[in-house]
């Protein structure tokens, strides 16, 4: 008698796996349909005009010219004060994101591949410091920088972001990972100073982690709203974040404001996709991508 094999596409045991396979696809679905909706929402939402914007489905937009006078009401709303709180932004974020990674990438690069007094308990703070709400903070970077007039300026929202504990482990245990003790041990031997061998060889191989940490922090400070709010009282300072804000509350919250808003928010999401699709290429799966493998 002869055994007749089942083919492999009604195997029992291929069908299980389908399923179990199916179970994190739909799931993923799911999540990035999450992700991805409000931001559908706010693209179709700034092509209505006001009274289209409650009036009509919330996933249909509209072809009667709303998107362009929004986006005209936006950027001559009092003076065109928009393109200001645009600047400022970038100023806040750039401006921090940059000068963060670097304070950060000192910092863990120094914790990653040297060993000083106390640096066992320093590290270990830092990693307690990252369960800390940032928020908590807020309020007494606000009381010691009155102290030192440095409320009210640029400064006083870029200085609190400069320290992340979080970058500062990512950037301590990247280093550690990443970067080649026998590199630095020749670089050593070849006369270079401890500074040259971080610009020359510590920063490069740690470039993923760098990149990584500038997009966090571009993207934490541009989003950021609380500390400009507690910080700035002048409309020449604000943020994007503040400023669309103002435009909300300024009439008592009435409709009037709501589609300026609206394109303001999907103006304001521009810069981030740009970011996101610039620095993609940067991050590398291998940690020494470019340096000597053990």
């Amino acid at each position: 008698m002869t055994a007749v094999a089942l083919p492999s596409a009604t195997r029992p045991g291929r069908q299980a796996r389908s399923r179990i396979n199916l179970v994190p696809t739909i799931i993923l679905v799911i999540g990035g349909l999450y992700c991805v909706l409000p931001v559908v929402w706010i693209v179709i939402a700034s092509t209505k005009t006001n009274s289209e914007l409650f009036s009509t489905a919330p996933f249909v937009p509209s072809f009667h010219g709303g998107f362009v006078s929004n986006m005209r009401a936006l950027f001559s709303y009092n003076n065109g004060i928009f393109a200001r709180w645009a600047l400022n932004s970038v100023i806040y974020a750039v401006g921090g994101a940059a000068l963060s990674t670097v304070v950060c990438g000192c910092a863990g690069y120094a914790l990653g591949k040297y060993r000083f007094p106390g640096s066992v308990w320093l590290f270990r703070l830092i990693v307690a410091a990252v369960l800390l709400p940032q928020i908590m903070l807020v309020i007494p970077q606000f009381l010691l920088l009155a102290k030192f007039g440095l409320v009210n300026n640029y400064a006083s929202v870029i200085l609190p972001q400069l320290v992340s504990p979080f970058a500062i482990y990512l950037c301590k245990i990247y280093s550690e990972a990443s970067v080649n003790d026998e590199v630095l041990e020749a670089a050593r031997v070849d006369g270079a100073s401890e500074s040259r061998i971080f610009v020359s060889i510590g920063a490069r191989l740690m470039s993923p982690a760098l990149v990584t940490v500038f997009l966090l922090q571009f993207i934490g400070i541009w989003n950021n709203f609380l500390l400009p709010f507690v910080m700035l009282n002048r409309d020449q300072l604000y943020p994007l974040t503040e400023g669309l804000y103002g435009l909300l509350i300024i009439t008592g919250g009435q409709a009037a404001q709501y589609s300026i808003v609206v394109a303001g928010v999907l103006v304001s999401i521009v810069p981030l996709a740009i970011l996101f699709l610039s620095l993609q290429r940067y991050w590398r799966v291998d940690l020494l991508s470019g340096g000597v493998k053990a």
